[in-house]
C-alpha cells in the first residue's frame, strides 16, 4: 500500500512538475486593441493604434524568439456596456491576455474592472481619468501615456502664472471630463486663482454656442475646455465665430492632440497652450518611429500620443513576457513584474511603472505655431517647458491607491 501511494505521489509530482513548465515554456500571448474606430475619437486613436500595436509586435522581436502573437480590434463606441461585454468576451471565449488603448474613461475605468475581475491586463494610452491609478487603481491596470493630473499640472499652472487667474469650465458630463475639471480646478486655486463658474456638456455635442456664451458673461480670462477629441476642436472653432478671443478671453486646451490641431488648422489654433508626453517631431527616434508609422495611415498622419503610448506599453509588456520566459496567463504577476523593470523605449525614452500602475516620464508643454513659422503638414507645435517624470504626475504621497502603503 505504501509503494503504490508512494508511486501516486511521485506521479502527482511529476504531473504537476511537467505542468509547471509546459507553463513557463507557453510562448503565446493575445492582444486586443479596444478603441473608437467610428466616433469622436477614432483619429486620436482608432486604426492607428491597431497600426501602432502591430508595430509594436513587430518590433519586439518575440517572433524570433519563437513566441506568436495574435492581435484583435473592437470598437468600443464609448459605451462603458459596449466595451465590458467585449473585453468579457475577449477574455473569456477570445483568451485575450492584453487589452490596450481603451479610449473613454468611462468604458476604461468600467473594463478595468472586468480585467481585474479575469486576471487580465490593461494597458490604458487613451483614457485621461487620474483615477485608474488613484482610488481604482488595481494590480491588473498600468496607465502609462497621460491623465487628467498631469494635464491640470501642466497647463493649468503655466496659464495662471502668465496671468489667467479666473477661469469657467466647458466641461464634457462624463468621468474624463469631471476629473480634467476637478484636477484644474485644484491646480487654478492652489496657484492663487479663482473658478467663476462651470457648464456640463454632453460627450459629442455638434452645437457649443449657449455653453460659450455662458462662459464669456462670466468675464473669466480663461475658458478651460475640459472635453477632447471632436468636443474640443469644435469648441475651438465655435469660439473662433463668436471672437472671445479677440474679445479678450483666452481658452485653454486641457487636452488637445495633434491631430485635433491639424483639423483645426493653424489660422484658428496658433497660439494655444497644450500639454503632450509625446511629439513625433522631439528627436531623431520619434521621427524615424512617426516616419514609419505614418506610411502605414492612409492620411500619412503623424502618431498621438494615444497612439505613441499603445506601442511602448506594448513594447514594455513583451520584454516582461521575455524576463518571465514564457506568458503564465496571469495578468497580476506579469503586471508586477512590468512594474519591477524599467521602462526603455524610443518614444517616451527612460521611465518607470509604479506601484499605483502609473506611467512615469517626462510631460512637455507646447505652443501651436503660427502659419508662418510652420514647415510642414505636420508641423505643429513649439516646445516651451518640460516637467520631469517625478513631478509630472500625482506624487505616492497623495495617492489613494489601495496598493499604495502609507
Amino acid at each position: 500500500m505504501k509503494t503504490k501511494m508512494r508511486a501516486l505521489l511521485l506521479g502527482t509530482a511529476l504531473a504537476v512538475g511537467a505542468a509547471s513548465g509546459a507553463l513557463a515554456q507557453d510562448k503565446t500571448a493575445k492582444v486586443g486593441v479596444l478603441t473608437d474606430l467610428s466616433g469622436l475619437y477614432a483619429d486620436l486613436g482608432g486604426q492607428g493604434s491597431i497600426v501602432a500595436a502591430e508595430m509594436a509586435i513587430e518590433d519586439s522581436g518575440m517572433k524570433a524568439k519563437g513566441w506568436k502573437i495574435d492581435l484583435v480590434s473592437a470598437d468600443h463606441q464609448n459605451k462603458p456596456d459596449t466595451g465590458t461585454a467585449i473585453a468579457r468576451r475577449w477574455i473569456d471565449t477570445e483568451k485575450v491576455d492584453v487589452l490596450t488603448d481603451v479610449l473613454n474613461s468611462g468604458v476604461a475605468l468600467a473594463v478595468s474592472n472586468v480585467v481585474k475581475e479575469k486576471n487580465a491586463i490593461l494597458l490604458d494610452s487613451g483614457a485621461g481619468s487620474s483615477e485608474l491609478t488613484n482610488t481604482q487603481c488595481t494590480p491588473n491596470t498600468i496607465h502609462f501615456t497621460y491623465d487628467t493630473y498631469m494635464l491640470a499640472h501642466s497647463t493649468g499652472s503655466a496659464m495662471v502664472k502668465a496671468g489667467g487667474d479666473s477661469w469657467f469650465f466647458i466641461t464634457a458630463d462624463y468621468a474624463f471630463g469631471h476629473a480634467l475639471e476637478n484636477d484644474t480646478t485644484a491646480v487654478v486655486k492652489a496657484s492663487g486663482g479663482k473658478v467663476l463658474g462651470s457648464v456640463n456638456v454632453p460627450l459629442n455635442t455638434p452645437d457649443f454656442s449657449s455653453y460659450l456664451l455662458q462662459a464669456q458673461a462670466s468675464k473669466a480670462k480663461v475658458i478651460g475646455l475640459a472635453n477632447a477629441g471632436g468636443d474640443t476642436t469644435n469648441s475651438i472653432k465655435q469660439a473662433s465665430e463668436f471672437g472671445i478671443v479677440k474679445g479678450g478671453q483666452k481658452l485653454a486646451g486641457l487636452l488637445l492632440f495633434l491631430t485635433d490641431v491639424h483639423s483645426l488648422g493653424l489660422n484658428v489654433a496658433q497660439g494655444l497652450s497644450l500639454s503632450e508626453t509625446f511629439y513625433w517631431d522631439m528627436n531623431d527616434q520619434t521621427r524615424a518611429f512617426s516616419k514609419r508609422f505614418g506610411e502605414r495611415m492612409k492620411n500619412h498622419a503623424m502618431p498621438t500620443m494615444v497612439q505613441a503610448g499603445v506601442y511602448a506599453s506594448l513594447v514594455h509588456y513583451f520584454k516582461a513576457l521575455d524576463a518571465i520566459g514564457g506568458n503564465p496567463h496571469d495578468g497580476a504577476k506579469v503586471v508586477a513584474k512590468m512594474k519591477e523593470m524599467p521602462t526603455n523605449d524610443p518614444l517616451f525614452g527612460k521611465g518607470s511603472i509604479r506601484i499605483d500602475g502609473r506611467g512615469i516620464h517626462p510631460a512637455y508643454l507646447f505652443e501651436v505655431k503660427k502659419p508662418s513659422e510652420s514647415k510642414g503638414e505636420w508641423d505643429l507645435y513649439k516646445l516651451i517647458g518640460t516637467t520631469p517624470g517625478d513631478q509630472a504626475f500625482r506624487p505616492l504621497s497623495e495617492s489613494k491607491c489601495p496598493l499604495v502603503k502609507h
